[in-house]
């Protein structure tokens, strides 16, 4: 079995596994595939950094990320799975790894001002509540500097965040693809402001309550 097998068949089990202990967190049984990593940073270009990427897992995401030629110091990865965290620190060094909720990203300061060009989420937000799709999207967005995008993939039909969380924190979102060589077949949205929003920490503590 070659090394890249072998990375593959053992990023499964610790997923799988992963999926098992947690599988509200996780939401799926095996890691996402290359073609939807493909498709999600299809658009992200190198000068995007630094570029957030928001429960990374295993790492797919992340390696699709450099070889659109983002910097590896470019990218701060946010994982709250600590085996998955762990992992990620070993396989991106000189990225910067952060053991945290995505929920809490309006809470901190991970960044001065706001110089983030694009974020990628890994996350289930379709197994989360209304109140912490909106804190992520609050917090993140807080971060990201005029046209800037957020590029998020679901399993679901439509986009995994509801029109009235959108419309609240004035944004849009339009369909970038499918891939249906996926487990399961995904789609990958990207969320941009629809008008100029300015977010402090009290702000985004009001749109979360």
């Amino acid at each position: 079995m070659t090394s890249a097998a072998t990375t593959g068949c053992l990023d499964f089990v610790q997923f799988f596994r992963s999926w098992m202990a947690d599988p509200l967190r996780v939401a799926a049984v095996a890691p996402s595939g290359e073609a939807l990593a493909r498709l999600i940073t299809r658009d992200i270009q190198p000068d995007d950094g630094p570029v957030l990427e928001l429960g990374p897992g295993t790492g797919v995401f992340t390696k699709a990320l450099l070889a659109r030629g983002v910097s590896e110091r470019d990218l701060t990865l946010v994982e709250y799975g600590s085996e998955f965290m762990r992992m990620l620190q070993f396989r991106f060094p000189q990225a910067r790894v952060l053991w945290m909720d995505a929920a809490q990203l309006g809470r901190y300061e991970i960044y001065a001002g706001a110089p983030v060009g694009s974020v990628v989420s890994g996350l289930p937000l379709l197994s989360m509540s209304p109140r912490k799709v909106t804190s992520i999207l609050a917090g993140t967005f807080r971060y990201m500097r005029p046209g800037g995008a957020f590029y998020q993939f679901t399993y679901g039909l439509r986009c995994p965040v509801p029109r009235p969380i959108l419309d609240r924190l004035g944004l849009k979102a339009t369909l970038v693809g499918r891939v249906a060589r996926n487990i399961p077949p995904a789609a990958v949205y990207r969320i941009v402001r629809r008008r100029p929003l300015v977010l402090d920490n009290r702000s985004v503590g009001e749109i979360a309550g």
